[in-house]
């Protein structure tokens, strides 16, 4: 059975600011209430922004820093435990919180738009 998948146009899809960052440094999260990271991110011109998520089953901290990644950068900040997330890190689900992180296939400069 297929699955529904509503529809957005591309004038909505142009609102969704994505960008290409930089992991400068990742911990862990200890009072969020399922396991993640904290991590920041660099973004060029934009600054460097704070993101949590839950991506501890297929990464590390340590393989985690200097790692190029997709985030949503126009999202409002959320409180996540004690941490405020200003970005969404882009992922693909692969299963109970498997989550694969979704980057460039080359180096681009940081805080290049995805289009």
């Amino acid at each position: 059975m297929a699955l529904s998948v509503s529809t957005v146009t591309f004038a909505e899809f142009e609102k969704i600011d994505i960008r290409a960052g930089r992991v400068i440094r990742a911990e862990p999260s200890p009072k969020a209430r399922k396991k993640a990271f904290r991590l920041w991110l660099d973004f060029g011109e934009l600054g460097i922004k704070q993101s949590s998520a839950q991506i501890t089953r297929r990464y590390s901290c340590e393989k985690l820093v200097g790692r190029m990644v997709l985030a949503v950068v126009n999202f409002p900040p959320k409180q996540i435990a004690d941490f405020i997330s200003e970005v969404l890190v882009l992922g693909a689900v692969n299963g109970d919180d498997d989550v694969v992180l979704v980057a460039p296939d080359c180096e681009v400069p940081v805080g290049t738009r995805v289009q």
